[in-house]
């Protein structure tokens, strides 16, 4: 079994499709899961709630957790530590492998233009700092040998299922309403968008292969800049 936590998101459907090419038994995880495959099970659980994680991780080889949460700090602060907490306490009872779908909000300023899985950790925001708490959890569990885990990580992301995002709202719906795109950041900085069949993609693949665990991995990004 090869379960999804937060299985609703832009993440999580196209990642159920892509697990299909390594086994037929999938668990989507989320308040109200939806099918992708006919033979996804499907399971209803709050992540913050420490029961409904241990129970939607039984039974698992593998999870995947790519859970989106509101994009507000408060619901960041409160919720992310939980969450991973539940996750990485229900992996090790079940001994399950963990697959984390991470962004990059945790490097350094001095890490852009061009980021690696070496680049200096100094998040220069608040949200940033949350993100690296909650990765250096996983990462510790993994340095003491009781989880077996890997953070995979993407830049800004576009692509089908994507609903809410800033490129979206800003750029593509105002080009199918007829109106010029906008932008809000610096205009002489460039920014990178990972396409979400290629985070799905890739996430599968690490997730199943044995070799890729104990690792931070960054996914394919076109070195064409979109913006």
């Amino acid at each position: 079994m090869q379960t999804i936590l937060g299985s609703g998101g832009a993440i999580g459907s196209l990642l159920a499709k892509e697990l299909m090419t390594y086994t037929d038994k999938v668990r989507l995880v989320a308040r109200n899961p939806q099918q992708v495959n006919d033979t996804d099970e499907l399971f209803k659980a709050d992540l913050t709630n420490a029961t409904d994680v241990m129970n939607a991780v039984k039974g698992s080889e593998i999870v995947y957790l790519c859970v989106g949460l509101t994009y507000q700090l408060k619901v960041w602060k409160l919720q992310w530590p939980a969450i991973m907490k539940n996750v990485i306490e229900a992996c090790k009872q079940h001994k399950a492998k963990l697959v984390f779908v991470d962004n990059v909000y945790m490097y350094s300023q001095d890490a852009i233009p061009h980021m690696t899985e070496e680049s200096p950790l100094d998040p220069p925001s608040q949200k940033g700092k949350i993100r690296l708490q909650i990765a250096q959890m996983l990462l510790d569990e993994v340095a003491k040998g009781s989880l077996t885990a890997l953070i995979a990580r993407s830049a800004d992301f576009y692509g089908p299922e994507v609903k809410t995002s800033a490129l979206k709202i800003s750029v593509f719906d105002n080009f199918q309403k007829g109106k010029k795109a906008m932008w809000l950041s610096d205009a002489t900085k460039i920014h990178s968008f990972t396409y979400t069949p290629d985070i799905a993609k890739a996430a599968a693949l690490l997730g199943n292969t044995a070799d890729a665990y104990g690792q931070v991995w960054h996914l394919p990004t076109s070195t064409e800049k979109l913006t």
